[in-house]
């Protein structure tokens, strides 16, 4: 399970302020903690800031970089600040552009920078005609974009398709719809990753906690390899690495051993 740590993102409380005030101290020990339990990449994301998004985007993939050994996932709509922030990206693996999806006069922007930097790339499954309403919408949306990135010479491994999660709360339904897509979109793409905002299942809803725990867990049996989540909820992070070994992905369950060893587990 390909862990992307969430906590970096100006909506956040406290994060904006910090952005704002350039409060490297604040920014660095939120990368560190997301990193120290076991975060794959950092998430980083300052689109509150419409105004001077590029010029803060840039700063924070320096200010995070600075004290992280993980690679990061760049996370803006805007070509611009992605164009900043992959600039200052030095980590020797390609960093995650945060997304590019297949509306037109997006695809024709995010993509060369996807060709320039050698990224990997979030694919959010909806287009010109809007969010995604149920699994086959998102599973025809997520085929257009994939074919099309795979004929502009983007790798299969490095394209992570977003089914895009929507909260129960404003549909009950919405759940199992995202599951049935992530189903069949790792049928028909079997080196494929699928990511999703965890979190966002939850939204408006009481004790959000448990239902993301719940949902990695589901998202995982159907073929999710990947989440960006606050990797600080013990127990999500508990159970994604059950959920790898369960799975058989985890060779001679090591990674579970190792994480238990380092009581890193919690139940």
């Amino acid at each position: 399970m390909i862990i992307i740590g969430e906590l970096i993102n100006t909506s956040r409380e406290g994060v904006e302020p910090a952005v704002k005030e350039r409060d490297k101290e604040f920014i660095q020990d939120l990368a560190k903690k997301q990193e120290e339990v076991g975060a794959d990449y950092i998430d980083v994301n300052c689109g509150t800031l419409i105004k001077e998004e590029p010029e803060a985007l840039e700063w924070l993939v320096k200010t995070v970089q600075e004290v992280v050994d993980v690679p990061l996932c760049i996370d803006s709509p805007n070509p611009e600040a992605l164009k900043r922030g992959l600039e200052a990206y030095e980590h020797e693996k390609g960093a995650i552009i945060n997304s590019i999806t297949a509306e037109e006069e997006r695809y024709e922007q995010i993509l060369p920078l996807l060709q320039e930097y050698n990224a990997s790339v979030v694919a959010l499954a909806m287009d010109d005609s809007g969010m995604p309403k149920n699994a086959d919408d998102r599973i025809n949306v997520a085929t257009k974009l994939v074919e099309a990135l795979i004929d502009d010479g983007i790798s299969m491994e490095n394209i992570y398709v977003d089914p895009i999660v929507q909260p129960i709360g404003t549909d009950v339904k919405m759940g199992i719809e995202i599951l049935n897509a992530i189903d069949t979109i790792t049928d028909k793409y079997e080196d494929i990753h699928i990511t999703c905002g965890l979190s966002n299942i939850s939204h408006g809803l009481p004790m959000r906690r448990l239902l993301n725990q719940t949902y990695v867990v589901l998202g995982m049996s159907r073929g999710m390899d990947s989440a960006i989540l606050d990797p600080l909820d013990e127990k999500i992070m508990s159970l994604a690495i059950a959920g790898d070994t369960l799975l058989g992905n985890d060779k001679y369950c090591g990674n579970y051993i190792k994480a238990a060893k380092s009581n890193k587990l919690t139940i």
